[in-house]
């Protein structure tokens, strides 16, 4: 029997390595920022282009290399950050495997410009598929550039695997900010198609987080201290009104090294447990510094998993210190005790200033529309008796119960209530319905915007005072790359300068929204639930603008605008059903009642 075993060739083996540590254009920033940190550099610069699949140059001002090192820096396994494997206990640079530039050299065209600052001239060396095709002295200034070409070049089916630019660029962006955060004290600039997406001098790690993500989140940071003998817990955390209604503002660094670690993750969430719902994601910049040798970081090629020597203590301490952040800045809530009744009698006999009536107010303009919707769907509510209490009936068919008209058949109204704010109850002969109101705005707005996106057009309401919008890096990229679906909604927008966004206009439903914090809302539903054909595309927008414009609290209705929503609620393709497949309604039979009351 012949011999099937056979090694691969050198190139061969590096460029199927290579895949553990390059997985895409942002896997090469991360390394090469990496390296520059390590190097001691107190300035680096990034520039991109096409998302970094035509270039990622990184250049900074750190030690440089000599001509041996230049060379040798792109072999495997070639380090100068440990010599032995008992190193791997006191380690504390970003990188140590040896394995980043030669993954990075496997498949691409790399070209390293560099210079010790002690020397009068420097390297530079161009490889190509781990083939070395240059080596010569230059004049060069002290530092490192290192620029990287056409990546994947030689692996097509890997490059055919990107995504499109927006989405590689955010996930650049994702890594150039956690290795910014990790190192305030280093002057970082990013350039994407000779664009300065960031340009953050040299600060402190509150100033840092401001610079990367907005002046706004000045305001909004709780600071966190704490130190034991075990561990040092520093950082930030957000204020639980801030909320987001989904992830992207969450960072652990351990020694300077960003991880991900779903134990400490519960940690945090336990600490605001009971001050924000399970739904939405508090902000945390948190850092942990602790002995090298209670930790192993050498468990996955990407080196943004830890595990710690004694996990129950680290995790007792992180939820300590931000539980006691939260209450040190009067963020946790006190107990709420009935008054005395001592107090009460005090204020009993004290002239009471007459109540505000509630002016009810109302975001439904019947005006707005040539016509008001068919109320056709409240004859298909109840399809039989109506004897028991169902939520949002499937396939209800034609019945004779119309919403019973016999207690207002004077004014010819639908007697309809209010109840909490929350809640509208209407009459039916045979019972009543319940329509959460929230939920049966989400879906008319829903619709409404689908319908927009689809045919274009849709209504606008021009801004008196047109409002400016200053957007972090990643959801302003996402912003340009949705334009055209926000004006087919109504939206108004003119780009700025800078990452600034001028709204000159809002949808006709949301003409008394504030623009800023719609659009953020907007954004942050978008982000993570994005699909890649044109109509899941479409009802993404549409149900993340619908969301969006029904996140704030409801509002007291007058009775024509409660028969305006139920109306319009019914004229729905499905009225039964938020986009998000909640119930907006139920009923009720009278049976049902007349059997509880007969227990």
């Amino acid at each position: 029997m012949s011999d099937v075993i056979r090694l691969l060739p050198d190139h061969v083996a590096n460029q199927i390595a290579a895949g553990e540590v390059v997985q895409r254009p942002a896997s090469v920033v991360k390394e090469l920022l990496e390296n520059s940190v390590d190097a001691g550099a107190t300035r680096i610069t990034v520039v991109v282009k096409d998302a970094g699949r035509t270039l990622v140059q990184v250049t900074d001002d750190g030690r440089g290399m000599s001509a041996n090192d230049a060379r040798l820096c792109f072999e495997r396994h070639a380090t100068s950050k440990i010599r032995q494997a008992d190193d791997l206990g006191a380690i504390r640079t970003k990188g140590f495997r040896g394995e980043a530039l030669a993954s990075i050299a496997a498949i691409a065209q790399v070209e390293l410009r560099t210079r010790p600052t002690e020397d009068e001239l420097g390297t530079r060396v161009l490889i190509e598929g781990s083939r070395v095709q240059a080596q010569e002295v230059i004049a060069a200034p002290a530092g490192t550039s290192l620029s990287v070409r056409s990546l994947f070049y030689n692996v097509p089916a890997r490059r055919q695997f990107l995504k499109s630019d927006q989405v590689e660029l955010k996930h650049v962006i994702d890594e150039f900010q956690r290795v910014a955060l990790a190192h305030p004290g280093i002057a970082f600039q990013l350039l994407h198609n000779d664009q300065e997406v960031f340009n953050l001098p040299a600060a402190n790690e509150r100033q840092r987080i401001v610079h990367l993500l907005g002046r706004k989140y000045d305001e909004r940071l709780v600071p966190v201290e704490e130190a034991t003998e075990l561990v040092r817990v520093s950082g930030f955390i957000a204020k639980p009104e801030f909320a987001k209604r989904s992830r992207g503002e969450q960072f652990f660094f351990v020694n300077q090294r960003f991880i991900r670690s779903s134990y400490l993750e519960h940690a945090v969430r336990q600490a605001y447990d009971e001050l924000v719902s399970r739904d939405n994601y508090p902000s945390w910049f948190l850092f942990l510094d602790l002995d090298p040798a209670w930790i192993d970081i050498n468990i996955h090629p990407t080196k943004t998993e830890v595990k710690f020597r004694d996990d129950r203590s680290v995790y007792a301490i992180v939820h300590a210190a931000v539980r006691r952040a939260l209450g040190r800045h009067n963020i946790t809530p006190s107990l709420d005790f009935e008054p005395e009744p001592a107090i009460l009698a005090a204020f009993a006999g004290m002239p009471q200033a007459p109540a505000a009536p509630l002016r009810p107010t109302s975001d439904w303009r019947p005006q707005d529309l040539p016509h008001r919707p068919s109320p056709e769907g409240w004859q298909r509510l109840f399809g039989d008796d109506g004897d028991a209490r169902r939520e949002a009936p499937e396939a209800p068919v034609e019945a004779q119960l119309l919403p019973s008209r016999e207690a207002d058949e004077g004014t010819g109204t639908r007697p309809v209530f209010q109840l909490h704010g929350r809640y509208i109850l209407a009459q039916l002969r045979n019972g009543f319905v319940v329509v959460d109101q929230q939920r049966a705005h989400e879906r008319i707005l829903y619709e409404r915007a689908l319908r927009a996106l689809e045919k274009g057009g849709g209504a606008s309401q021009a801004q008196l005072f047109p409002v400016s919008v200053e957007l972090n890096a990643a959801d302003h990229a996402l912003l340009m790359d949705l334009l055209p679906e926000l004006a087919a909604m109504g939206f108004q927008l003119e780009p700025l300068s800078g990452r600034s966004v001028a709204v000159n206009g809002m949808p006709s439903d949301c003409g008394d929204e504030d623009p800023a914090h719609l659009l953020e809302h907007l954004l942050e539903q978008v982000k993570h639930e994005r699909g890649s054909l044109r109509n899941e595309r479409h009802a993404t927008v549409a149900r993340s603008m619908a969301r969006s414009a029904t996140a704030q609290p409801p509002k007291p209705l007058a009775t024509e605008a409660m028969h305006d929503l139920i109306d319009r609620l019914f004229a729905c393709e499905m009225p039964y059903y938020t986009p998000g497949g909640k119930p907006t309604l139920i009923t009720f039979g009278l049976q049902e009642l007349d059997e509880r009351f007969e227990r």
